[in-house]
């Protein structure tokens, strides 16, 4: 028997498909398949019931889950302590970001902790709902999330910095003379958009709302830097993060009156090591609420 089989298992009993699982592991479905089959066949017992909605531990199961967990914490722990006291930490980091938030300040921390523990993995993806990076947090997938505050975030987050907002707008464009521009001057403006699911998107339309106005809706696109750019041929404006606006369209970017703003947070898994809060470290030394005030007429 192996600690990933007994990781296996316990991702198994908790997501209650080997489909989801897989998916939670990173891994291929027949991988998660074998482990168990594996398992079982060196126990000789079963460990999960076959149900038409999926797999149910058996009363063995369930007993054998719960000193499985305690094992499997115990080995986190250790590996966390032995790392604790190298001078080069070894393993994989998973860290996830919400869609346009540390777009410029999350690769400067990785780069720093990549040149300080260059033997370290790093596995990073974008992930443009809060409530999915609430839900993989829960769930121990992340060993670090950086995402905007919302009503549900964990009471132990760590307060970065504020991502202030800009607006994107196409050449040529009347607004673009000012140092900032007042929403309720673009009432007739279409929007470049984003996912109905994205946060991003939440913060556009709320804030539009706020200063009485209804989108026009342009278009919708997935990442922050294709709204950018599509703003930038014309096609609309956009409402992005600061930080997000990729290099070579600053001369079309503008503050907007009255600021918009979001808190940024880190959260990290409970139990987390070294590694997460050595980058905690770092990302705490990034700027994160002038990026804005670049964006102007003169600059």
């Amino acid at each position: 028997m192996s600690l990933r089989q007994f990781e296996y298992a316990l991702a198994v009993a908790e997501e209650g498909t080997v489909t989801a699982a897989a998916e939670r592991l990173r891994v291929a479905q027949p991988s998660v398949s074998q482990q168990i089959r594996g398992l079982e066949r060196e126990l000789g017992v079963e460990l999960f019931a076959r149900t038409p909605t999926g797999l149910v531990a058996t009363a063995v199961g369930r007993a054998f889950l719960r000193e499985a967990e305690v094992a499997v914490s115990a080995a986190r722990k250790a590996r966390a302590t032995a790392r604790a006291g190298a001078d080069d930490l070894v393993g994989e980091l998973v860290v996830a970001a919400q869609m346009g938030f540390g777009t410029r300040q999350l690769p400067d921390a990785l780069g720093a902790l990549r040149r300080r523990f260059p033997r370290l993995e790093v596995t990073v993806f974008e992930e443009p709902s809060s409530a999915e990076l609430e839900r993989l947090c829960r769930r121990g997938v992340l060993d670090l999330a950086l995402m905007a505050a919302c009503d549900r975030s964990p009471a132990d987050a760590h307060h970065l910095g504020d991502e202030e907002f800009v607006v994107v707008l196409g050449p040529g464009h009347a607004q673009l003379a000012a140092d900032r521009v007042d929403l309720r001057d673009l009432h007739e403006e279409a929007w470049v958009r984003f996912d109905r699911d994205s946060a991003l998107d939440g913060v556009l339309l709320s804030v539009l709302r706020d200063n009485g106005l209804t989108p026009a809706t342009a278009a919708r696109v997935s990442q922050t830097a294709t709204a950018v750019r599509w703003a930038a041929h014309g096609l609309g404006a956009t409402l992005v993060p600061a930080s997000a606006v990729p290099h070579g369209h600053e001369h079309l970017v503008r503050p907007v009156s009255p600021p918009v703003s979001q808190p940024v947070i880190a959260v990290l898994r409970q139990g987390a090591g070294p590694g997460e809060r050595a980058l905690l470290d770092l990302l705490h030394r990034e700027t994160w609420t002038d990026s804005a005030a670049s964006f102007s007429p003169l600059s």
